[in-house]
């Protein structure tokens, strides 16, 4: 699987000013509202509060991979931002969060959405690949390094 495929330049923010965790989680709301027409933005933020509850989806070093189920029309959709300052994400090992690529899978993917979530999880232990990203101050910019699109 390729990021490219499941990222867009309209779902790429770079240097957000987002204050908390649950602002974060409102303006991913916002992000993924903008690119399915008929979802509902509360209630997008709403399943991200859920899963959220099950447990933090801050997966440590900066990084946070929240997700969720969604009536995507079938398809897997990400995100991908990054903060002008860390936030708290109750993550496993305690440090703020800078890098979030967020996920929406579709309601009935079973084997399909653990694979997207460990590759994205694999690419984000590369060092190299999310300092890339945490440098970008622009939103194409870091659309491209994070999409892997030259």
């Amino acid at each position: 699987m390729q990021i490219s495929s499941i990222l867009s330049p309209e779902r790429t923010k770079a240097k957000l000013a987002d204050g908390s965790k649950k602002r974060l989680l409102e303006t991913l709301a916002e992000v993924f509202a903008s690119a399915i027409p008929e979802a509902d933005e509360g209630e997008l933020f709403q399943s991200f509060i859920g899963r959220e509850r099950l447990g933090s989806t801050g997966i440590g070093q900066g990084i946070a991979i929240p997700h969720c189920r969604f009536a995507t029309g079938g398809a897997t959709l990400c995100a991908c931002l990054t903060l002008s300052e860390p936030v708290d994400f109750d993550a496993i090992d305690g440090k703020p969060v800078d890098l979030v690529f967020a996920m929406l899978v579709p309601e009935q993917a079973e084997e399909s959405h653990l694979q997207v979530l460990a590759t994205l999880a694999e690419a984000l232990q590369n060092p190299q690949f999310t300092q890339q990203m945490r440098t970008c101050t622009e939103d194409q910019q870091l659309y491209k390094v994070a999409s892997g699109v030259n």
